[in-house]
Order: C-alpha cells, then structure tokens, then sequence
C-alpha cells in the first residue's frame, strides 16, 4: 500500500489503474473495473484496502499500475481530491477519442 496514503473514514479510497487492453483509467468496483470513477468502491479501512490492492495487483493481466487514491464523498459518488485523480477522469489528453470526444460532441465544438 502506498506509504503516503492510508485510508480511514475521513479520508475514504479508491483503487484505480490503467486498463491493459484499452489504456484508458478505471477504478476498481464491486463487478470488477469500471471506466466511470463515480462507481468506484470507496475504503475507508486500511486492512481491507489493502487486501483489495493485493487483488488489483493480481491482475496484472487487465490492469496496470494501480494504486489507492483519496477521494471524498460526493453526491454522485466518490470524487477526486488531488488534481491529478481529477486530470485521470477527462481522459487521454495527448489525442482526442473516447471522453474528451463524447464531452466536445456533446459541447458542440
């Protein structure tokens, strides 16, 4: 487990890594991986964050470089507190597919 992080109930976690087959983010969930961070399994015990990355780092697989990152709890669900967790969710910024192309759509641009 990550020595600068260790979750607790006022300072909640979830795991995310890089999928394997597609390169994008995704956050460790209840079925599995997800690519929507709001459906990320939040840990608020250490013991057991670490049982859960032990897992992620299992498989190796279908993702890579997880690791525990704090987020506080949102109305819609987890939701970053550093900015990179919050950089991580828009996308690939070096080429423009998959989330940043659905949000430009949607925007029109």
């Amino acid at each position: 487990m990550s020595k600068a992080f260790t979750p607790t109930a006022a300072r909640p976690g979830v795991i995310t890594a890089n999928d394997l087959r597609e390169g994008h983010n995704v956050w460790m969930c209840d079925e599995g991986w997800t690519a929507d961070p709001k459906r990320a399994t939040v840990f608020e015990d250490e013991a057991i964050a670490e049982i859960a990355l032990l897992e992620a780092i299992g498989q190796a697989d279908r993702v890579v470089g997880p690791y525990l990152a704090e987020v506080r709890r949102g109305p819609d669900g987890p939701e970053p507190t550093h900015f990179r967790e919050a950089f991580r969710q828009t996308g690939p910024s070096n080429y423009f597919h998959g989330i940043q192309a659905e949000k430009a759509q949607a925007a029109n641009v």
